[in-house]
């Protein structure tokens, strides 16, 4: 287990020494003794908390609203710099769920999520309870992530898939760093630009342009957060000019690119998700689906 510092908090953070036997899974375990208020930062992924010690985190999110314990939250939550976490004695494995898995794995699909906070035992129903008692049970971190991938993979098994035109789309958003066109991708796989869209947003929870945006996002992130320049991030990864990174950080995060930089939330990827954020994603046939 490696230590994570920012100011007075430390995180104590655990990766698995195996992949996830379903390819587009990635998973840490994280031991939190005290969390100060935490931004939540968007990104591409549908995002399960399943705790399991005797604290608990509390998230914020929205006036008068918040979830405790064990949660699934779609791609982009947090998106204006709204939500918030905080609380005390937190031990949890957190998941990082492709969104074309996440239909199967979740038994709903994402976009009934719509970038909300949904207590896990509300999809999963007994399931969550079953599923915390054995964490709390195992004796190791390692036996943990393997009783948490055990469920995953069973779920996702027996779940429904999404239409290979839609997987194939996103793999292509991820694999470009979101410089794909919804345009050029509807043509490729046959479809129009609103059989497009519908789709994607009905199985993926957001719609094309947004999941293209997000992804450009999350790439730029965190390479400010390896301390590159914000010129040189702009450059490089698709954006007009600086004015509009500076514009896509203020949508996403509400603040500043400078400001943005030093949110651990982002800042504990490296240690958390050595193997990169989405390394991990399906691999589809190099062109589109058969029409």
């Amino acid at each position: 287990m490696q230590t994570f510092t920012h100011g007075a908090v430390m995180w104590n953070v655990e990766c698995p020494r195996q992949r996830s036997r379903v390819t587009g899974v990635t998973m840490a375990g994280f031991d939190i003794r005290d969390l100060d208020v935490l931004q939540i930062v968007p990104h591409p992924a549908v995002t399960l908390l399943v705790e399991f010690g005797e604290g608990s985190s509390v998230i914020d999110c929205a006036p008068g609203r918040q979830e405790r314990g064990s949660v699934a939250a779609g791609p982009g939550l947090g998106s204006g710099g709204a939500i918030r976490a905080r609380g005390e004695d937190i031990k949890c494995v957190q998941v990082r769920l492709s969104p074309v898995l996440a239909r199967a794995v979740l038994g709903t699909p994402p976009a009934e999520l719509d970038g909300a906070v949904v207590p896990l035992g509300d999809l999963w129903g007994r399931e969550a309870s079953r599923i915390r008692e054995q964490l709390a049970d195992a004796t190791s971190w390692q036996d943990r992530f393997a009783l948490t991938d055990a469920l995953l993979a069973r779920r996702h098994e027996a779940g429904p898939t999404v239409d290979p035109e839609v997987a194939w789309a996103w793999q292509r958003i991820v694999v470009s760093r979101g410089l794909a066109r919804v345009d050029a991708l509807a043509a490729e796989v046959g479809w129009s630009r609103k059989r497009l869209w519908s789709r994607f947003r009905s199985q993926l929870g957001l719609p094309p342009k947004r999941a293209v945006k997000l992804v450009r996002f999350d790439h730029a992130a965190h390479r400010l957060i390896a301390g590159e320049g914000a010129a040189r991030v702009a450059a490089d990864a698709g954006y007009a000019d600086q004015s509009h990174l500076h514009r896509d950080v203020m949508a996403f995060t509400g603040t500043t690119p400078s400001t943005m930089a030093g949110e651990p939330f982002l800042a504990v990827d490296d240690m958390a998700w050595p193997l990169h954020r989405t390394a991990a994603e399906p691999v589809y046939r190099a062109g589109p689906p058969a029409r």
